[in-house]
């Protein structure tokens, strides 16, 4: 074992096929640097470019699990017995680390994930955004000091940490997740067992190293890697163990229902931020230009591979024609690539070869209901490929842009989650019209109306059942000080991000401090208050 502090010399594999270093990446348990008890591992590989290793990484299994649960079982008390503030600095730390190593972490997302470089700056500023917010949080733990019915005594609120947490995270956000999750439970005085994604477990690794650099005691932050129906169905199973004081999850419906079944019998809180059919709708007096921009960025950017994705686009039947024709010019006119070899792409590779397969399987879908294809021809081969195709095709998992119009509301692709490039069109009679098939999908997390009429403004934000709405903007997540989450099949109802998350990382314990030197028991031993006789006829007055 080697302590995570140590020289990152030692983690060097060799250079892979590209002349790239390669990783021999590790779990993080207990401060140290381990290797899964069965010695299996597994690889990261760039999705622009499938030749590219990025290193291999522990495949853990339960004994794993077990050791990291104990670490943060046994870091737990010194832990929360640090003072807040301290806590809080410590998160600070890892904000400045953030900023000096952005750069590198941009790139190494990118490299491992695919994502566009524009887009890994803005989720590695969003991890430190959240940690300077969180910094400050140390000082802000406030409870409450509440006058007693009683005299002699004294009553006060503090906030506790639930205990050891369990985070799990998708891979299409492996820098803002983790840190909207990590971060918060930890100025809350939690320790953690974090099961990083399969498909991002260098980004993670580096993060987490991070964390220690910036000063966080050996134990607190566990990182475990490994696949989901390994690695994180053990911790899951944990909860049933008893070892598990809070899951927070992001990914799936289907897998959020199951944790959530496991945490309900078990009284576990759990935070589950799941998939989403997010609605964009477009009424007649939006500014058209405006409108497309946004249901552009919404739908394709990531390569549509985020749970705020647009997912049904409700167009106005007055102007229905105009803009699909002008929306239709700008799919057709999409840059797909490389960015860290290309620049001014909107989006790059699919996540890995298994989200590219999903995704083509989820087209079958849209064919099989009898929607009308626009454009998108699935997978981009070198024999077929659109005209803004920048890379080399048999490299990667690149796909085309996928748009479907005659969209109805019975259809399956209306009311199912497409994780990937396309997007459904459906057409409005009016604004109920439009309104109602906002919200006629199983899903609520993310929303969009574009219109320059107050009254439909308010009237959408106002009915809209989702998470999350953006007027005149697209169907985005919240800022870092803002919460996200979503209801319906979208969540159950925690956020992240903001003040408003505390609540999901720690419970309010109530202190009923007696100083009289006996007992006195509330609503038994209060003195009545008597009420007078008014000495007036009140009704002479009437």
């Amino acid at each position: 074992m080697t302590h995570v502090l140590a020289t990152g010399l030692d983690l060097l594999e060799h250079t892979n096929e590209s002349g790239l270093p390669a990783v021999r990446g590790w779990n993080i348990i207990n401060g140290h640097m381990t290797e899964a008890s069965s010695g299996e591992r597994f690889e990261s590989r760039n999705p622009a470019r499938l030749h590219d290793l990025l290193g291999t990484f522990p495949r853990s299994g339960k004994s794993d699990v077990n050791a990291a649960l104990d670490a943060a079982h046994a870091a737990l008390p010194s832990w929360s017995a640090t003072p807040a503030p301290t806590r809080g600095q410590i998160i600070g730390n890892m904000a400045r680390m953030l900023i000096d190593l952005k750069d590198d972490l941009v790139r190494l997302e990118t490299r491992e994930i695919g994502k566009t470089v524009k887009e890994s700056g803005g989720e590695v500023q969003e991890a430190i955004d959240t940690c300077l917010f969180f910094q400050a949080e140390g000082r802000r733990l406030y409870g409450q000091t509440v006058h007693s019915e009683l005299p002699n005594k004294e009553l006060s609120t503090y906030r506790r940490p639930l205990g050891v947490c369990a985070i799990i995270n998708a891979c299409n956000f492996p820098a803002a997740v983790p840190f909207w999750k990590i971060i918060p439970a930890l100025i809350c005085g939690n320790t953690v067992v974090w099961k990083s994604p399969q498909d991002a477990p260098l980004l993670s690794f580096a993060l987490a190293r991070i964390m220690h650099q910036a000063g966080l005691p050996d134990g607190v932050v566990n990182l475990v890697h490994g696949t989901g129906s390994g690695a994180g169905q053990h911790l899951i199973d944990a909860v049933d163990e008893g070892r598990v004081n809070k899951v927070s999850f992001t990914g799936s419906t289907g897998v959020g229902k199951m944790i959530g079944e496991v945490c309900g019998r078990n009284l576990v809180h759990c935070s589950l931020e799941l998939g989403g059919k997010n609605p964009l709708v477009v009424m007649p007096s939006a500014d058209l230009t405006n409108a497309v921009e946004g249901a552009y960025w919404a739908a394709f950017g990531t390569a549509g591979q985020r749970c705020t994705s647009l997912g049904n686009l409700i167009v106005h039947q007055d102007v229905y024609d105009e803009f699909v024709e002008r929306f239709m010019a700008k799919v057709r006119s999409t840059r797909i690539g490389d960015s860290l070899r290309h620049e001014g792409v909107l989006y790059g590779p699919m996540l890995s070869e298994k989200y590219g397969a999903d995704f083509l399987k989820g087209l079958e879908m849209c064919e099989a209901d009898g929607a009308t294809k626009l454009w998108g021809e699935g997978r981009i081969t070198v024999d077929n490929a659109p005209e803004g195709f920048l890379s080399e095709a048999d490299e990667g998992v690149f796909m085309w842009p996928h748009v479907y119009a005659d969209v109805t509301e019975g259809m399956q692709c209306f009311m199912e989650e497409i994780f990937g490039p396309v997007v459904t069109i459906v057409k409005a009679d009016d604004f109920d019209h439009a309104l109602h098939l906002a919200n006629a999908s199983p899903y609520g997390l993310s929303s969009a109306c574009y219109t320059n009429d107050r009254l439909e403004a308010y009237r959408f934000k106002t009915g809209i059942k989702a998470g999350m709405t953006g007027i005149n903007n697209s169907t985005t997540g919240a800022e870092a000080h803002l919460p996200f989450g979503g209801v319906k099949q979208s969540g159950n109802g925690t956020r992240e991000s903001g003040m408003w998350v505390i609540e999901a990382y720690s419970y309010w314990h109530a202190v009923n401090d007696e100083l009289s030197g006996q007992l006195q028991l509330a609503q038994m031993d209060v003195e009545e208050v008597h009420v007078a006789e008014a000495e007036v006829d009140w009704s002479s007055l009437a």
